[in-house]
């Protein structure tokens, strides 16, 4: 195309005034006219469009153009050609997609469109998807942006080595049996294995309704393996029916680690059956979050680390409060009444029920009330640190009617306090009942009558809580001995202690009161509290110290005291009166004979030493 251009160029202007010049390398034409010269007066005329092709370049994006000549103008005029397609370069170290330019065009300014869609084989994408797939890339390539009316289509490369199964994972976790969502499902193919799920629990007897908006697992063998791994543990059927939530828990995330700590704090591994099946909320907690803590508290309450299975397995509801709420405030409250804070891990291992009591519904209307009966809140507070129980009686339906009860049997109401705190289980026992049955069997088999009654529950209470054939062993014994029916009746009003005496330890006493202190039956029917001390530790030792000196005394003189009092009695010059002892109304003051009245605040022993006599009984 050159030579043949530079061949007719040279024969066409043959004048001399008119000199053309081609550079290839530039692809440039210089015209030199004379400006003398007159257009017309040239020998030979071009015609009228001479075209002559710009090469093409291999560094080079830009489309090809032509030049054109005008008859009229003769200066050069570039235009585009009509066709000209120039392939865009390959570079194997980016990620552009290839791509063609096409441009048309014409002299009637037709507009411009872009080329067809240009097909791409997969070995123009090689050195890219090798290149893709070492840099891991999940992201689109980029291509880069055009002007053209239509969007060029590109096939994105396609990546073998991203697989989204578990299978090819590397960790070992993933590969364990029991993964509840192991496999991506859509919403059609989770509806159709909720169907399957809820069709297997209804084959063994589990009713599926509470499970309704629980996620399940996305196949049927991993909820069979969860009802296999209860029913190993010693759950039923009917236990799963009763807490249906427990089988959306995930054997591997969620039962094994709760099983496992629990196991770990001491709780053995037969009880873990009938601990999830009593508190079956513990498989849905964490063990960091929520078990761990629980314990912890407890140890700060001093429960003995050995005790820590046996409260959680009586009360296994406490990994469902939370520390700073109920427990602690519960805690609190005792302690701001008096309990002693060292004696709150014995409190919790007794009855650990009352960390779940709220203190302003439950716990404080109970102590206020017992306080209004009499009972000094430092007496309570030594009742509760030895009897925690209490806190779990009803205050409305059991305390309150238990009181009514005993102000109806005849007991006093200022003696109310005593009774409570020498038997504090009779706040919730059935009292009505068996006050009933005690009240009659003592008076047709013991002659004691109704008043007789009363007054020996005020001073021993336990009494409507004793057999009647333990009752009578020991009246019967004493009648043998030659006591009469209406004798045995005043001493048991007088000491009712005598009815829980063991028949031995009676026949004893009263074998050493017949055969060597040689006493009268009289004296014996005076002070029955004699057959209640010990005959080893008590009546030979001191009864032996007497006869050394020749003394001669009451049975109380020598036995109702303490061993320092009696030693000072023994070395007195003379044998003193016996006086009376002091007086205590519950909630009151403190009378003391020859002295003016203390108040228990002044005095704070005195609460105590009573409390021990109460109990010691």
């Amino acid at each position: 195309m050159n030579s043949l251009l530079r061949k007719r160029t040279l024969n066409s202007f043959s004048n001399p005034n008119v000199s053309i010049q081609i550079s290839r390398k530039h692809a440039s034409i210089f015209l030199s006219i004379d400006s003398s010269r007159k257009p017309h007066s040239l020998d030979i005329k071009p015609p009228k469009t001479t075209q002559i092709s710009k090469p093409s370049f291999d560094d080079c994006l830009y489309p090809t153009q032509s030049i054109e000549f005008h008859e009229n103008l003769q200066i050069p005029c570039i235009k585009p050609r009509q066709t000209t397609q120039i392939s865009k370069p390959r570079f194997r170290n980016r990620s552009y997609s290839t791509q063609s330019i096409g441009i048309y065009g014409s002299r009637q300014n037709e507009s411009i469109k872009p080329h067809q869609k240009t097909q791409n084989s997969k070995s123009r994408f090689q050195n890219l998807l090798c290149w893709t797939q070492s840099r891991k890339l999940h992201e689109k390539p980029q291509i880069p942006s055009t002007n053209f009316s239509k969007t060029t289509q590109i096939s994105r490369p396609m990546l073998q080595n991203r697989v989204f199964s578990t299978q090819s994972s590397k960790f070992p976790e993933y590969e364990m049996p029991s993964v509840t969502w192991g496999v991506i499902q859509g919403r059609k193919e989770k509806l159709v294995s909720r169907v399957i799920i809820c069709d297997y629990l209804k084959s063994l007897g589990i009713i599926p309704d509470e499970l309704e908006h629980l996620e399940l697992p996305s196949t049927v063998e991993v909820m069979k393996e969860r009802v296999e791994f209860l029913q190993k543990l010693g759950l039923t059927i009917d236990d799963m029916n009763e807490y249906p939530l427990m089988l959306g828990c995930s054997v591997r995330k969620n039962t094994i680690p709760v099983l496992g700590y629990l196991e770990k704090i001491g709780i053995q591994r037969s009880k873990l059956g009938e601990f999830i099946k009593n508190y079956p909320q513990v498989l849905h907690a964490s063990v960091v979050v929520e078990l761990v803590p629980v314990v912890k508290f407890l140890r700060g309450l001093d429960v003995e680390k050995q005790d820590i299975p046996y409260v959680l397995q009586k009360y296994p509801e406490l990994f469902g409060f939370k520390l700073e709420g109920t427990m602690s405030t519960s805690v609190a409250y005792l302690v701001s009444i008096g309990v002693s804070p060292r004696d709150i891990g014995p409190m919790v291992t007794q009855y650990p029920y009352f960390l779940g009591m709220r203190v302003g519904t439950t716990i404080k209307p109970i102590v206020d009330y017992l306080v209004s009966l009499g009972i000094p809140k430092k007496v309570l507070a030594r009742m509760l640190e030895k009897r925690a129980y209490i806190l779990g009686y009803d205050l409305e339906e059991t305390m309150k009617l238990n009181v009514d009860c005993l102000l109806s049997f005849g007991i006093r109401r200022e003696s109310i306090a005593s009774v409570v705190t020498q038997y504090p289980q009779i706040l919730g026992l059935p009292l009505k009942a068996k006050l009933s049955s005690q009240q009659y069997f003592f008076n047709l088999k013991l002659k004691i009558d109704p008043e007789g009654f009363a007054r020996a529950i005020e001073k021993m209470p336990q009494i409507v809580s004793l057999n009647q054939n333990v009752i009578l062993k020991p009246v019967e014994f004493l009648r043998g001995r030659g006591i009469s029916v209406d004798d045995v009746a005043k001493m048991i009003v007088k000491c009712p202690q005598l009815v829980t005496l063991r028949v031995e330890l009676m026949k004893n006493s009263f074998y050493f009161f017949k055969s060597e202190m040689k006493r009268a039956m009289q004296e014996l029917v005076e002070f029955p509290e004699y057959l209640t001390y010990s005959l080893e530790s008590r009546i030979k030792p001191r009864y032996q110290r007497l006869a050394s000196k020749g003394i001669r005394c009451s049975l109380a003189w020598f036995l109702n005291c303490s061993d320092q009092r009696f030693e000072e009695r023994l070395q007195a010059d003379f044998i003193e009166m016996e006086s009376v002892g002091p007086s205590f109304c519950m909630g009151g003051k403190l009378e003391m004979p020859g002295s003016e009245l203390v108040s228990d605040e002044e005095d704070e022993s005195d609460n105590e030493v009573l409390y021990r006599r109460t109990v010691s009984l």
